[in-house]
């Protein structure tokens, strides 16, 4: 899987970084390289799957898609 990040100076300095297509994902890093490691770790915590079944009311049907 590709995703686009946006990754801009902060004015603290290093860099903040986006994931315009993962509404609140955000991390940040102070050199560029720091700052894709850590939004690729935060984009797995925010792709992982939770335990979602637990919430299923009763005759609710749960499905996994693959994308």
């Amino acid at each position: 899987m590709k995703i686009k990040v946006v990754l801009e100076p902060s004015d603290e300095g290093g860099y903040t970084v986006v994931v315009p297509a993962l509404p609140g994902c955000i991390s940040e890093g102070d050199t560029v390289e720091e700052a894709l490691a850590d939004i690729r770790e935060t984009i797995e915590l925010y792709l992982d799957p939770a335990d979602d079944d637990a919430h299923a009311g009763d005759g609710a049907i749960v499905r996994e898609l693959a994308l």
